[in-house]
Parts: C-alpha cells; structure tokens; sequence
C-alpha cells in the first residue's frame, strides 16, 4: 500500500529527529489574542498534511481498484511503482558509486519488502473491500510496535486488535473471503518488514536516495509479473493515464506531504495520525466504490485503530521513561 509512506517517519523516529511544534508566544496587550490564533495555525497545518497525505493514498488506491478489471491486480502494482519510481529517480537523482556491499543489500531488500506489500495488499482489494483489507495490513506494523516495545500494557493492544480481527472475520475469515484476509494479513507482515529495512536505508543513504533506489528495484522485480498478468494491455493511453494517477496519489504526493509534515511534527504524532488510515480507506471504498461497511465492521475497525493508538502512546511513554532513567 505505502511505498514511501512510512519510510520518512520511522526514519525520523529512529534518528529521533521529531521535531517539536512551535507554540505562540505570547505578546503585550491585544497581541496576545492574533499570535494564539497563528500559533493554533502553526500546529494544526502539519496534522493537515498528514491526513490530505492519507486521503490521497486510500483514495487512489481506490482508484487502482476501479483500474484492475483493465491492468489486472499485478498489472496496477507495476505501473504504480514504475511511474513512482522514475519521478522519484528524477526528482532525487541518486548517486549510485561510493556505496558499500551492505548499502545495496539494504536497498534490495527494502525493494523486495516494498514490492511484496503492494503485490499482497493489490491482490488482496481485489477480493476483500478496501477498509478491510488496510485495517488487516496494519496489523503487521502494530505487531512490530508491540513486540519491539517489550511492555506488558501492550498485550492489551493486541487483545484489542485481536478482538477487531474476530469481529471482521465474523467467527470465519470465508465470509471475507479467505484468500483475500490471507493476502491482506501478508501485506502487514511484508510492511513490517518494510518499516524496518525503510530505517536502515534511511541511515545509510542521504535525502531520499536510498528510497528513489529501492522503489527502482520494486519496479524491476514487478515488471515481469504485470507484463506476464496484462502484457499489451499496460500501454493502452487511459490505462496509463490512470496508472500514472494512481502512482501520484498514492506515492508521490503523500510522501512529499509527509516529508513537509514530519519537518514540524514529533514522530509519535505522526505515527498515530497514521493509525486512521483504515478509516479512510473505508470512506474511500465506500465514496468511490460503494464498498458500504456493516455496523460489526466499523466496531472492528475501531478497534483496531484504538489498538494501534494505543501501542504508539505506550511506546513513546516507555522511551520518555527511559530517557529520565
């Protein structure tokens, strides 16, 4: 789902390089009131940008479901990672002597984990609606949090997220239909997997080289399954109109948002701004693809989203602990 979504701010939170938000301060007499008011505006625009950067991820990645009965599920992860890919390359321009062997295999295997999530999280909206299919993908990312926390509070997320996991599968994962929650619950793991080689790159490689890289090795390694699925079919001009569409929306433009966001937002904040995103993609699937939720399926989401929420706020109170300590 999220090429470049999270890279940025894991990043960030590894290198603990949150910034804090501005606050107003305070003047003589009739000042006071106007700076509050630009100081409430100074803190409320990187929130914006982190949700506009979400709206427009699950709402092209709807748009990439409206595009697969033309290009096939593999067919729109090709031409969302090529495109992203070579604006990306031109954008960055990355170097590509003077890196070390460990280098190139961070990249590669940050490629491989990117490039596997958006073939499992594709396949799996081809078969499960969209709010469902991304509230089942952040389970991978808020496994992660929970395991890398070590507190025993956080078991109680997990039995949060495991009581969401329940109610959306409705006793059986056949009413969702089993491949699709399979490949869903695959994506998580694989984006997990992503945050982790998303830092390493981070800290190997300057600006946003390392990930312009890595999203050139996703392309190659997709290339041949969307041309094998949709061959002939990719170079049609409306598919690659809404191709290129879909790789703006869901990767360029949330990134370069998020970049901007993260430059005045701690970290934490942000990861728990991400933590909606099965809420978009709900009201996108249910906007654009008339994808309409059960009452059942939005508690579950809740939930959900509550359980990831709560991870992060425990983890940032056990690094401030450990800060003091």
């Amino acid at each position: 789902m999220n090429d470049q979504r999270s890279a940025a701010g894991v990043a960030a939170a590894e290198r603990g390089a949150a910034v804090a938000v501005p606050e107003a301060v305070p003047t003589l007499g009739g000042a006071a009131g106007p700076a509050r008011a630009k100081g409430q505006r100074a803190a409320l625009a990187p929130v914006a940008l982190v949700v506009a950067g979400g709206l427009s991820v699950q709402f092209g990645s709807a748009i990439a479901v409206l595009l697969m009965p033309r290009a096939g599920a593999l067919g729109v992860v090709t031409l969302r990672l090529t495109v992203a890919a070579l604006v990306m390359l031109i954008v960055c321009r990355p170097k590509l002597r003077g890196h070390s062997r460990a280098d190139w295999g961070t990249v590669l295997a940050f490629g491989a984990a990117m490039g596997g999530m958006n073939t499992l999280f594709y396949q799996a909206v081809d078969r499960i609606p969209l709010g469902v299919a991304v509230t089942l993908e952040v389970l991978g990312p808020l496994a992660l949090s929970v395991i890398a926390s070590r507190r025993l509070v956080n078991l109680v997320w997990a039995g949060l997220a495991l009581g969401g996991v329940v109610l959306l599968s409705g006793g059986g994962f056949d009413r969702l239909d089993p491949v699709g929650a399979a490949y869903a619950l695959g994506a998580g793991a694989m984006w997990a997997t992503y945050i982790v080689f998303s830092a390493r790159t981070g800290r190997r490689f300057p600006q946003a080289d390392g990930l312009a890289l890595a999203l050139a090795v996703a392309a190659l390694l997709s290339l041949p399954l969307g041309i094998l699925e949709s061959g002939s079919k990719l170079l049609v001009p409306s598919t690659l109109g809404l191709g290129a569409a879909v790789a703006l929306l869901s990767s360029v433009l949330p990134y370069t948002l998020e970049l901007m966001a993260l430059r005045r937002l701690p970290a934490p904040t942000f990861a728990i701004l991400m933590s909606l995103e099965p809420a978009i993609a709900a009201a996108a699937g249910f906007l654009i693809l008339d994808q309409a939720l059960s009452a059942t399926d939005a508690l579950a989401i809740a939930l959900v989203i509550g359980a990831s929420m709560g991870a992060v706020r425990s983890q940032v109170r056990s690094g401030k602990g450990r800060d003091r300590a």
